[in-house]
């Protein structure tokens, strides 16, 4: 791999949607006529890629129809090309997708014939690993809209489409606080409530947090499940997913990108917590492990490089081409020592994932963009989607250069897959 700069996730340009160097910002071209040529309306793009996971590791899409702009000043045929652009990137693994159809109007709503040409123009690809959509503050017209289309609609995709009347409703489904929601669709939700009628329930007095089990595995530190394991620098619940991944999953196809059953993920993570022994056998699905892992680092109350090292791991862009491999070794080898042997146990594991690439399909890219968010996240909020880029190509560094990065450091105790 060329240790340089990485074209977008997927390997595709940007589709050309007109743009102003000094913001970046997508820029709706004017219609023909006396005002062409000059600048109209900057606009931020309405669907906005992942800022994270749901609360099954899968990505999440948000369209905003706040930010459309009046349709006459908006070329339709490129913002169709700029959403399939958005979700090439995605549409191989499991995704969500989050419609907030509040500012939909009669100025900027598309017409008929054009939501019918974009619907075909999304074909199996995009919708087979559709696992959810999310319609948020539905009004009339969408229930108008679905009588229109729901010939046109397999009823497959229609159990996949949810409507939620508050944003509040999101919190059980995914990460809320991770979400791009324009301050207009806020304020919109927050003028709903106050026109409700009645009083509002009652606030439900949340109980202390319990503390964690002898045997817990996920929510805890690294040092609490060493503490807990004999002083094993491994955790076993990582050490068990791993080793059954390297057994029976280096070639399956697409590992790491699927998700798997909520529910099933939860009970393996009680069965974990409580100490008890978990046979994936038992499951007959190879992407349960999968998620597993992900979870654990997910779950993690910091992550495993560290909220400490997520500035200098942010400047991996602005160092040359040629050292990046030698300052991604300085950065890690600055990690605490039982962090670092965690990191190196997986990291080992995960380029011996992409060494099976022709079979399962995941490059140390792919594999990157998986783990990318699971391994470093700032202290404070959530990583900005201009973080994902360098965030994203650390990780690929670690992955594709695992012998170089991680030779010279030797930590007593430590083992490997």
């Amino acid at each position: 791999m060329a240790d340089g700069p990485a074209l977008p996730p997927g390997g595709r340009r940007r589709p050309a949607l007109g743009l102003r160097p000094s913001s970046g910002r997508p820029q709706v071209r004017p219609a023909p006529g006396p005002a062409a040529g000059r600048e109209k309306h900057l606009w931020f793009p309405p669907a906005v890629p992942p800022p994270g996971d749901d609360n099954s590791g899968r990505k999440v899409i948000t369209f905003s129809c706040c930010r459309m702009p009046p349709s006459h000043q908006l070329n339709h045929t490129r913002l169709l090309e700029y959403l399939k652009y958005t979700l090439d990137q995605y549409v191989e693994n499991d995704y969500m997708v989050v419609y907030f159809h509040y500012g939909l109007k009669s100025l900027n709503k598309p017409s008929l014939k054009w939501l019918q040409t974009a619907y075909k123009e999304f074909d199996r690809k995009y919708k087979k690993n559709l696992k959810a959509l999310y319609v948020v503050h539905p009004t009339n017209f969408i229930k108008i809209l679905w009588n229109i289309f729901k010939p046109l609609i397999s009823h497959k995709f229609g159990k996949k489409i949810t409507y939620l009347n508050y944003l509040s409703d999101l919190r059980e489904h995914l990460k809320y606080d991770q979400l791009n929601i324009p301050q207009e669709v806020i304020q919109h939700d927050e003028n709903l409530r106050a026109k409700q009628k009645g009083k509002l329930p009652p606030v439900v007095k949340i109980p202390p947090p319990r503390p964690p089990l002898p045997t817990q595995q996920f929510g805890v530190s690294l040092q609490y499940i060493k503490d807990k394991s004999k002083g094993e620098l491994i955790p076993p619940v990582m050490k068990e997913t791993v080793s059954y991944l390297k057994r029976k999953g280096l070639q399956v196809e697409g590992l790491f990108r699927r998700s798997a059953s909520v529910q099933t993920i939860k009970d393996v993570q009680k069965l974990y917590n409580q100490g008890k022994s978990v046979n994936f056998d038992d499951y007959h699905d190879i992407h349960i492990p999968a998620v597993i892992l992900k979870t654990f680092l997910r779950e993690l109350p910091q992550p495993l490089l560290t909220f400490e090292c997520y500035d200098p791991i942010l400047g991996i862009t602005s160092v040359e081409s040629s050292l990046r491999v030698t300052r991604c070794k300085q950065i890690i080898h600055g990690l605490p020592e039982h962090n670092y042997v965690v990191l190196k146990y997986l990291i080992c594991f995960l380029h011996m994932v992409s060494q099976e690439s022709i079979y399962n399909r995941m490059t140390a890219s792919s594999l990157a963009c998986v783990f990318g968010l699971n391994l470093i996240w700032p202290s404070k909020g959530t990583a900005s989607l201009s973080a994902l880029v360098p965030l994203n190509l650390f990780t690929e560094l670690l992955i594709d250069f695992y012998m170089n990065i991680f030779n010279s450091r030797t930590v007593p105790g430590e083992i490997l897959p």
